[in-house]
């Protein structure tokens, strides 16, 4: 079995010595090839070469961004049951996407879950979501998008993170309470939701875009707005009318709280299986998928993507 290995050098949780190990195996059961990112979109370009040249798997090894990458340059023409499938071995500081497939957090645990998959051939097919934006650009995304403030702290984070900072969930935590305070604009809304047979909602001042949850973690803690999200379905829709502190407490409360009903409360959207929808701003707002700062967007059209990657699991 061919398997190329794309390897983030820069993920935050593993150090060369790991990696290494890692590699050696998988190359016990594979004809792989290794090739390491040197650059943003690096693992995009990998991706669509292991596709073009005929490879059966393709192995991340990194961050939700690696992974991000790595899915777009597998379906730069589209989904297909004819490309690789994608494996993925955790080494980021948030690993989303790893976790909601059900890999265990840690490298090592999930290259032996991996291995065991391989060995026995199995996989599992998930859904994704895409984003359409700048009236030419589509970019899938394997577990959310957002515009507004969680955008503003992933680039703030982005910044910190090329001065030197860590990117431990400790960072988002500072990052999000001073931007919060100090930093978004909190007084005057500018997302407008459209979807498809429903009247649009104004008034926005964030939205999560969710394929399947939780949205995100805070170490091992989940942070889930849209707890209806799944791979198999539609995209799911969390967005805030206010972001004054009580209401957003309280939203954010909610989120933290194991259960199976979607954020409540008078300044709270939610919408559930949506096969399209458009997020539209007055003004240009940020804009982020996957954890990935993608600059200020004013309109950008979000479609879920029935059975569009296979998965080593």
């Amino acid at each position: 079995m061919r398997a190329m290995l794309i390897a983030n050098p820069m993920a935050t949780s593993t150090s060369r010595r790991a990696r290494d190990l890692l590699v050696r195996a998988f190359a016990g059961d594979l004809d792989l090839v290794t090739a390491e990112t040197g650059h943003r979109g690096h693992a995009t370009e990998l991706a669509r070469r292991a596709a073009d040249d005929g490879f059966d798997v393709v192995i991340a090894l990194g961050g939700d961004g690696t992974v991000n990458e790595t899915v777009n340059g597998l379906l730069v023409d589209g989904p297909s049951p004819d490309l690789p499938a994608l494996a993925v071995v955790p080494c980021g500081s948030a690993n989303v996407f790893a976790r909601a497939v059900g890999l265990p957090g840690d490298p090592l645990g999930a290259t032996r879950v991996v291995l065991e998959a391989l060995r026995a051939g199995r996989h599992r097919t998930v859904g994704l979501g895409s984003a359409s934006y700048d009236g030419v650009t589509e970019r899938y995304f394997t577990f959310c998008g957002g515009v507004g403030l969680d955008a503003e702290v992933v680039r703030e984070v982005e910044r910190r993170r090329d001065e030197g900072a860590r990117a431990d969930p400790s960072l988002y935590v500072r990052t999000a309470v001073r931007h919060f305070f100090s930093g978004t604009d909190r007084r005057r809304p500018a997302v407008t939701l459209e979807v498809p047979g429903r009247p649009a909602e104004s008034g926005l001042f964030l939205a999560f875009v969710s394929n399947t949850s939780p949205w995100t973690f805070v170490g091992s803690l989940p942070v889930n707005p849209s707890p209806k999200a799944n791979f198999s379905r539609g995209l799911d829709v969390f967005g805030m009318r206010s972001l004054g502190v009580a209401p957003t407490l309280a939203a954010l409360a909610q989120m933290l709280v194991a259960r199976t009903r979607p954020v409540q409360g008078r300044n709270v959207l939610n919408v559930h299986d949506a096969a399209e929808l458009t997020l539209r701003a007055e003004r240009p707002v940020a804009f982020q998928l996957d954890g990935d700062y993608l600059g200020e967007r004013e309109h950008i059209v979000f479609r879920a993507v029935p059975k569009a990657v296979r998965i080593v699991i």
